[in-house]
């Protein structure tokens, strides 16, 4: 067998170029299809196919992107509010314990006061 032979036996069985194609480990490599559109494909395709229906369609992935825009904003604001309302509670509640610690002492019942004791006592003369 020659050198030639083991090398051409060596080679992958596609015939990938690594400077063209995308690795298969971060992009998923150039022979796989995509999971899910973006807006700008959505947008592209809609220029290409040319079809009332593609254009219907292509018309229905946008809006979908855009009402996605504005329920990632509103959930953004909301997570923003949530975490300001929060961060009041923690003050408030800080402050309603230091206050209870104060209190405390001046809701506890007064201390008896010594009673004399009834009767002939000898050292009391």
């Amino acid at each position: 067998m020659s050198s030639a032979q083991v090398t051409d036996a060596a080679k992958p069985e596609t015939n990938w170029s690594q400077f063209v194609t995308s690795s298969k480990a971060k992009h998923r490599g150039a022979t796989y299809r995509p999971w899910t559109f973006t807006e700008h494909g959505a947008l592209m395709a809609a220029n290409v196919l040319r079809s009332p229906r593609a254009l219907e369609m292509s018309v229905y992935v946008v809006r979908a992107f855009v009402k996605q825009r504005e329920a990632h904003v509103s959930n953004a604001f909301i997570l923003k509010r949530l975490a300001e309302i929060n961060k009041t509670r923690i003050e408030h509640d800080s402050a309603l314990q230091m206050m209870w610690r104060k209190l405390q002492p001046l809701l506890a019942p007064p201390p008896e006061m010594p009673r004399r004791k009834i009767g002939f006592h000898a050292g009391n003369r």
